[in-house]
């Protein structure tokens, strides 16, 4: 979720109150102005007294935000959202021990050199599952190799997945486990990370 303010804007040809909404990779204005600016197209972001400033190419927009919440704003659009590799905890708290075969190219990418090649290296599991067949098969491997470490099951999404989040968290919890964090992997895949109560 991101962050939202009703302020006063000026913009290329025009100013006036918006809904202006930071989101992870957009800036969303409604009301006055009715535009989606993608992050990664803000130059020359600054605080100037109570506004931010921006330019998108040679347009050049202001929001009157007060000086707080424009630092605050600013420092958001500077920082870049955390990667698929970091959200999983991958370099930082360990590699992972892969169970099962990974078929969403971003959780390949992700995984790339963060693997273990033994159970005793792992500080987690990742498994990619498409039915509860498979959820079963790689929670079996899992707690016989690493029971005590918190294993990221990796499952489609959306409305069209047979077997999802919902199904997913039912087999889970029915095993004794509670999900603290989950995660977009991508257009396809999420993921959600388990451990033992």
């Amino acid at each position: 979720m991101g962050r939202e303010a009703l302020c006063q804007a000026r913009w290329p040809g025009g100013s006036g109150e918006v809904k202006a909404l930071l989101e992870t990779q957009e800036l969303i204005f409604r009301g006055a102005l009715k535009r989606t600016i993608a992050i990664a197209q803000l130059d020359g972001v600054r605080v100037a007294g109570d506004e931010l400033l921006f330019s998108v190419g040679n347009e050049h927009y202001a929001l009157a935000l007060g000086a707080s919440v424009a630092a605050s704003w600013a420092k958001k659009i500077a920082t870049p959202p955390p990667t698929l590799r970091q959200k999983l905890g991958l370099g930082t708290s360990g590699k992972a021990l892969v169970i099962g075969s990974v078929v969403d190219a971003a959780l390949e990418t992700a995984l790339k050199g963060e693997t273990a090649a033994a159970a005793g290296e792992a500080e987690m599991s990742v498994a990619a599952v498409e039915d509860e067949t498979q959820l079963l098969a790689a929670l079996a491997i899992h707690e016989r190799t690493i029971p005590q470490r918190p294993i990221w099951i990796a499952h489609r999404k959306g409305a069209k997945a047979l077997f999802g989040d919902n199904a997913v968290r039912v087999v889970m919890r029915q095993r004794g486990y509670i999900d603290s964090k989950s995660t977009a992997v991508s257009a396809d895949f999420s993921a959600t990370r388990y451990a033992r109560k």
